[in-house]
């Protein structure tokens, strides 16, 4: 069953490929470039310019490319430099979970070639997650780089879900929240996500540079209060909240908008139809179940659980699947990330039954560890023992990447140039 757990996230990932979605969704013959259900006249454009920020950055110009020719030009901001990168692209190495030096370069490099668009101008944007830290310029002159890193800093850690997250970040930002769109206008715009938020908020993605932004500056002071941050924030971030002077985003019906197209190409929910559908091949009853999505860890152990019990009642070899994300709030952590925390958590309640989880991260990245994620069943606490280890102390000290490390049950794919979300796999048998 461990080895079934792997093959169905794997097979997952390899379906929902990038180059597949572009495959599917985007092609280009005698000047007319259709997307989705758009089609664009290359002809009656004087210039198409590409700006593709996130995790998978590189791969959906590489894609776009592949489906658009190689005479594109743009910019690429991702979070590793590629090994063969695209001529007529400049690249930026931006910054992930917190923005760099790069990020801000990234950020004004794409407002001085965006604003020097026309309305003859086509401008495609590539969207991925983690876009929200790799491009950034703040709203303010005087919030400095330290200031924006101990900023996102403290919203990671707070245990807020990523939509609140990026309703601060929108805020703090002249690069996201719809002012991308802002910046390009009035050329023609459309934008092409490869999404790690919920589906119905599809502006919270790398911050939704380039859509209405469905948040508020209410919203921000209300996040801030919430979790406690707005004392803990820097002192330039700190005045903007006590002096009630942070600035809205362009909302529905802005000018800047008008010309503008949006496409999600992949999401989640690929993901999670892949295993499904492979699962039920090998067998399973199979469940989906993503109502705990941006619940905390602890919550979601005791929800998917319980769900699994209910369907061992219907089968007896049952197979639930979860995506989305959890929430953890870190304290003096030591290497692990969300994904391993929560399978730590779900070996303690399964011991000693026919039960075997496993939860990973489809960008190859679980929290400050080298892995994607972990997978344990009902021999993992016996054998861990074995070997010496301390569950308990490990899941306080939110270790549990040298837990699972040790036991050979890590999910380690590398960067995967993807970003879909988490999938969680739950199996159970006999």
């Amino acid at each position: 069953m461990r080895a079934i757990a792997r093959q169905l996230f794997f097979a997952a990932m390899k379906e929902a490929s990038i180059e597949r979605a572009f495959k599917r969704h985007v092609s280009c013959e005698r000047g007319v470039l259709r997307i989705c259900e758009d089609l664009f006249d290359l002809h009656a454009s004087r210039r198409s310019f590409v700006v593709s920020m996130g995790k998978a950055a590189h791969a959906m110009t590489r894609s776009l490319c592949d489906q658009m020719g190689d005479s594109l030009e743009g910019i690429v901001v991702g979070q590793m430099a590629p090994e063969n990168q695209i001529r007529g692209f400049r690249y930026f190495r931006g910054g992930h979970p917190l923005p760099n030096a790069e990020s801000l370069r990234a950020g004004a490099a794409i407002l001085k070639s965006l604003q020097a668009q026309t309305a003859t101008s086509l401008v495609i944007f590539l969207l991925s997650g983690g876009g929200s830290s790799m491009v950034e310029k703040p709203i303010d002159d005087r919030i400095s780089l330290l200031d924006l890193t101990e900023t996102y800093r403290l919203l990671v850690l707070s245990g807020a879900p990523i939509v609140e997250i990026n309703a601060v970040r929108k805020h703090l930002s002249s690069v996201k929240g719809g002012r991308l769109a802002k910046a390009a206008n009035p050329a023609r715009q459309v934008s092409l996500l490869v999404s790690d938020v919920p589906d119905n908020t599809p502006d919270a993605l790398a911050s939704g540079p380039t859509m209405p932004d469905a948040t508020s500056v209410d919203d921000c002071y209300r996040i801030a209060d919430n979790y406690r941050l707005r004392d803990q924030f820097p002192r330039a971030v700190r005045e903007l909240f006590d002096q009630h002077a942070l600035e809205e985003t362009p909302k529905s019906g802005d000018p800047a908008f008008q010309h503008s197209r949006w496409w999600p190409i992949l999401s989640n929910a690929a993901v999670v139809k892949v295993a499904a559908d492979r699962a039920r091949h090998l067998g399973f009853t199979v469940e989906i179940d993503n109502s705990c999505d941006d619940w905390d860890y602890k919550r979601t152990v005791l929800y998917l659980l319980a769900r699994l019990r209910d369907l061992r009642k219907q089968s007896a070899r049952v197979c639930l699947i979860s995506g989305g994300e959890v929430t953890v709030r870190v304290a003096n952590g030591g290497v692990g990330g969300r994904n391993q925390q929560l399978v730590l958590a779900m070996a303690r309640e399964i011991e000693g039954q026919k039960v075997t989880v496993l939860s990973a991260g489809t960008d190859g990245v679980d929290g400050n560890s080298p892995a994607a994620g972990a997978l344990a069943d009902g021999t993992t606490l016996s054998r861990a023992r074995a070997e010496g280890l301390d569950a308990e102390r490990a899941l306080a000290d939110f270790d549990a990447y040298s837990f699972f490390q040790k036991l050979d049950d890590t999910i380690v794919t590398g960067p995967t140039g993807n970003n879909l979300r988490d999938l969680r796999i739950l199996l159970a048998y006999g």
